[in-house]
């Protein structure tokens, strides 16, 4: 009889705790109020094509415009926010992040697993609503409903990362995700050209630029630049997050 394979038990009980922390995770955010605001917005722009398809304005300029500002504008930062935060930030404000780091399982586990759960909430309540939005308005016309999608899914990664990072490393999290969301990303982001490079709304424009051909989509941001931003911010998010949990001590103070 061959010897238990400590490694393999190692493995196994990993596994089993990562399931264990997305679980309670995806319990604790859909279980409270964020359930609603994650649902909102998607709704809101669902709403917000259907009305204009009902007053016969499904039309591709229509359709990239609601994209543009409202889905990639106003939505994914939001839902960004709601979802990056909200898998870790509630844990470290009301303590119970202690317990679950006194578990046998490593930090950078944890925060890539808190990552994970953030971003299969965006690619649901964020991709999905903006393919079926711009399809409603113009199926498949042009690639503009898979472009937006595919720039929604990518952004919302990116995301998901940048403002799990931000949960960890400020108790002011919320307060400052709005502020760059709305005023970096929907203001500057959109005005200042130079700006724009380092916009995550524009690197999802410039994926969706590169799926779609609609002349109403144009973008300033090359998609050689935006792919590595993109790859760049989301793994040094992530690993950024797992290097500050690991300088968090079970008191609760770094």
């Amino acid at each position: 009889m061959n010897p238990p394979n400590p490694r393999g038990t190692h493995t196994s009980r990993s596994k089993a705790m990562n399931a264990v922390v997305a679980g309670i995770t995806y319990r604790a955010l859909l279980g409270r109020r964020r359930i609603i605001l994650l649902l909102l917005l998607p709704l809101a722009l669902i709403g917000l094509a259907l009305l204009l398809r009902l007053f016969g304005e499904g039309d591709q300029r229509s359709a990239v415009l609601l994209m543009q500002n409202f889905a990639i504008g106003t939505m994914l930062p939001l839902l960004g926010l709601i979802a990056g935060t909200g898998v870790i930030a509630p844990e470290i404000d009301d303590g119970t992040i202690i317990h679950l780091m006194s578990k046998p399982i490593s930090r950078p586990v944890i925060a890539r697993t808190k990552f994970l759960v953030a971003a299969s909430l965006l690619a649901l309540f964020a991709a999905v609503p903006t393919y079926v939005s711009a399809w409603l308005l113009v199926r498949n016309e042009d690639g503009i409903a898979p472009g937006f999608a595919l720039g929604a899914l990518v952004a919302g990664i990116a995301y998901a990362a940048v403002f799990l990072l931000l949960g960890v490393i400020t108790r002011h999290a919320v307060t400052i995700g709005i502020v760059y969301a709305l005023v970096w990303e929907s203001l500057v982001g959109n005005l200042v050209p130079g700006a724009r490079k380092f916009s995550i709304q524009q690197w999802a424009q410039s994926i969706a630029d590169q799926i779609s051909g609609s002349p109403f989509l144009r973008t300033d941001v090359s998609l050689g630049f935006a792919v590595p931003a993109i790859i760049i911010v989301t793994l040094g998010a992530v690993l950024w997050t797992g290097h500050r949990l690991r300088a968090f001590s079970l008191t609760g103070d770094e």
